[in-house]
């Protein structure tokens, strides 16, 4: 039993070392993204600048009617990546998304054909024309429902449809 409260104590004496330590820091924000819906995101679009790029932020701090435009679209492109025209030009996606829908329309009837010649069996012979035919002949050879039905439809001493 001495021997196992040394073990838990040691055990413990690690612990107790290891929750001195100061884990590092870690960058959470979130990831740089233009959104139309959030015009300011969390961070800048470029993190690291370089020496011009910090001098035209230090020129930025005074008064702006000194800056010429390119720099005035320099320092936008250093914070934002694209323009709010930028963002809402039309994009090619829909053409993804119609080739993917075409492409499983065109699987889907290839299997339905698979299916219809190697798995359903062939059609009963009652579907083909001549049958139906000999079928239509029949019933009205014996005057099928004649006050308001079938039979009623057909003129027997014409022997035509009326």
């Amino acid at each position: 039993i001495v021997r196992l409260q040394a073990g838990q104590i040691g055990c413990l004496c690690l612990l107790f070392h290891h929750c001195l330590e100061v884990s590092e820091q870690a960058d959470i924000s979130l990831p740089y993204f233009d959104r139309l819906d959030t015009p300011l995101p969390d961070r800048p679009y470029q993190d690291s600048l370089s020496a011009a790029e910090k001098s035209l932020k230090q020129k930025e701090k005074g008064p702006w009617t000194s800056l010429s435009n390119e720099e005035k679209l320099a320092l936008y492109r250093i914070m934002f990546k694209e323009t709010y025209a930028e963002m809402k030009r039309p994009t090619g996606e829909w053409k993804t998304v119609v080739a993917g829908i075409l492409f499983f329309m065109g699987a889907t009837g290839l299997v339905v054909l698979w299916q219809r010649y190697y798995v359903y069996p062939p059609h009963p012979p009652s579907f083909d024309e001549e049958w139906q035919a000999k079928q239509v002949k029949r019933m009205l050879d014996m005057r099928i429902n004649p006050v308001e039905g079938f039979s009623s439809k057909w003129d027997y001493e014409k022997g035509q449809w009326k």
